[in-house]
């Protein structure tokens, strides 16, 4: 469950966001995530924090909609950790084969 929730101060930004007739589609959408997220059990969904992302990127939205999409960053969970698939011996459990130094495999002169 998640902890962090949209500011009274963010959620005010992301409301007036959402009342401009030229607020563009991102932002807007960002601004919805953003006061949806009052309530600290909600959270950001992958396709919701790739928005946002590309809202910060954008160097033509205002600064609230920035706010509004570092909100909706801040509140997206944490990505799972890759695991290996090295077991105890330290060896590939499978793939392209090659020694574990990384240097070419063959007969030796």
């Amino acid at each position: 469950m998640a902890t962090k929730s949209t500011s009274p101060k963010v959620a005010t930004k992301a409301a007036k966001l959402l009342e401009k007739p030229s607020t563009g589609k991102s932002s807007k959408s960002v601004a919805g995530s953003a006061l949806s997220q009052v309530n600290p059990k909600k959270t950001t969904s992958p396709r919701e924090a790739t928005t946002a992302s590309k809202v910060m990127r954008d160097g033509r939205v205002s600064a609230a909609a920035k706010s509004a999409a570092g909100s909706v960053l801040a509140q997206a969970p944490a990505k799972k950790a890759v695991v290996s698939k090295i077991g105890a011996t330290g060896k590939s459990g499978g793939g392209s084969g090659g020694t574990s130094s990384g240097g070419p495999r063959g007969k030796k002169p």
